[in-house]
C-alpha cells in the first residue's frame, strides 16, 4: 500500500516576475534621468558662483529659462510675461509649494529676472531658486 508523504513539494524560484520588476525599475530610472535634463535651455549661459550648493532637481520643479534677450522659455516653449503668470497661477493652484528654478543667462538684464520673479510671486509662487554654475578652474 502506498502512503502519502508529509513532505511539502519543493518550492520553486519564480524568475520571470523578478525580471519584470528589474526591467520596470530600469525603465523608471532611465525616464526620470531624461526628464531632469529636459528643461535646460542650451542657449542660456547661467552665471558662475563659487559659493552655494549644487542641488539636484527637486520633484515637480519647473525650470524657467530667461535668455539674454529677455525671452522666457519653459519646457522648450516661449512664453510672454502674461502667459508666464497664467501658467504660474495654474501651478500654484495645484501645488501651493510649487518649486521654481530660474535659469537666467549671465548677460540678462536684471530687470528681466526681477519681472519674472515678480510675476511668479503675484501668481502665488514663493519657492523660487536660481541656477548657477561653478567657475571653470584657472590654469
Amino acid at each position: 500500500m502506498k502512503f502519502k508523504s508529509n513532505q511539502p513539494p519543493a518550492a520553486g524560484f519564480q524568475l520571470a516576475p523578478m525580471i519584470d520588476v528589474v526591467f520596470l525599475l530600469l525603465i523608471f530610472f532611465i525616464v526620470t534621468y531624461q526628464l531632469s535634463d529636459y528643461e535646460k535651455e542650451l542657449e542660456v549661459n547661467v552665471p558662475t558662483a563659487e559659493e552655494g550648493s549644487t542641488e539636484s532637481r527637486g520633484y515637480l520643479e519647473v525650470v524657467v529659462n530667461v535668455r539674454k534677450d529677455g525671452d522666457i522659455i519653459i519646457e522648450k516653449e516661449n512664453y510672454t510675461i502674461d502667459e508666464l503668470q497664467k501658467k504660474m497661477e495654474n501651478l500654484a493652484r495645484v501645488n501651493k509649494d510649487q518649486p521654481i528654478r530660474i535659469r537666467g543667462d549671465a548677460e540678462t538684464h536684471y530687470q528681466d529676472i526681477v519681472t519674472v520673479i515678480d510675476r511668479c510671486r503675484k501668481a502665488g509662487i514663493w519657492n523660487i531658486s536660481f541656477a548657477t554654475q561653478s567657475p571653470k578652474p584657472k590654469g
